[in-house]
């Protein structure tokens, strides 16, 4: 490798490291954020480690901060067993600023409605775990607990996360009360969906399949018009309307936004209306002409 290409790269690396930290720590602050000013002075709980070390808190009387590190050391050590060194040390450095920014900085309690506690509580925990993710960190254990399980197992990683919430409740409800435990699962809804939202963004990506004896106008106006890339599979007619067939047909593939759908189906039609048109959510892409998403790493 020569040594033009070794900077290059170095200075690559310094960036992207740059940009991680700065995402841990927008992650660690709404984080911090969510939990002192809606879910620890009201003693609201949510799910995962993050809710294991508030139903400890609420039983114990025992610092938040030190629950938070000591509980997700066993899934930090698991991290480093399981995964890259990289991530285990970002994850140790968003857990414990974390615990350090719940110790040290000060928030008002912005609201006592309970409806608005979990909502907003569990908005902003999301928010700032799903930060931390595209930083290449976790601020909760679970899901490094759920890949292991997901690798010995049958289990998928969801249902894992699951079961293990549902045992969390289950045990608020036991020892609390049952509308707590109740209040939690909402708090824990809201908390993943905004996850969700922030990991994946609006551009969620859909890829559509076309099959039409128009393919190769569709595939001219899907490239040269609305400037997409395209591939185009060799593919043989089966059974349809006019019973079985078997002529050779070209299918045409594409990726698109979410936002872009209606647009590309609406340009397809005009070509032809009985085009057979398939759509399939997908998670991410990689390389071709679709700018990647920014993704945990």
């Amino acid at each position: 490798m020569s040594r033009s290409r070794r900077a290059r790269l170095a200075r690559l690396n310094i960036i992207q490291n740059a940009q991680d930290a700065v995402l841990i720590g927008i992650g660690v602050l709404l984080a911090a954020l969510g939990l002192k000013a809606f879910l620890l002075p009201n003693g609201f709980l949510d799910g995962g480690v993050t809710g294991i070390s508030l139903l400890a808190n609420r039983l114990s009387g025992w610092s938040i901060s030190v629950l938070i590190v000591v509980i997700n050391t066993p899934f930090i050590l698991l991290a480093y067993r399981q995964l890259s060194k990289t991530f285990t040390v970002k994850t140790i450095v968003a857990i414990v600023g974390l615990a350090a920014a719940l110790a040290l900085i000060k928030v008002p309690v912005i609201t006592q409605d309970k409806l608005l506690i979990a909502i907003f509580g569990g908005f902003f925990l999301g928010a700032g775990i799903g930060m931390s993710i595209r930083g290449g960190a976790v601020l909760d254990g679970t899901e490094v607990l759920a890949l292991y399980i997901n690798r010995k197992t049958v289990l998928s990683i969801g249902e894992v996360i699951m079961y293990f919430n549902v045992l969390i409740f289950g045990v608020a409800a036991v020892l609390i009360n049952v509308e707590t435990a109740l209040y939690a699962m909402l708090t824990y809804l809201s908390a993943s969906k905004t996850v969700d939202f922030v990991i994946q963004g609006f551009e969620e990506y859909i890829a559509l399949t076309v099959i039409s004896p128009k393919s190769e106008l569709i595939r001219k106006t899907l490239t040269l018009k609305l400037k997409k890339g395209v591939t185009v599979f060799k593919g043989k007619s089966g059974f349809g309307k006019r019973g079985e067939v078997d002529d050779d047909i070209d299918i045409v593939y594409t990726v698109v936004t979410r936002l872009e759908v209606h647009k590309i189906i609406d340009e397809i039609e005009k070509i032809d209306e009985k085009a057979f048109i398939v759509q399939t959510n997908i998670n991410d892409t990689r390389g071709g002409m679709i700018k990647r998403r920014a993704a945990p790493h």
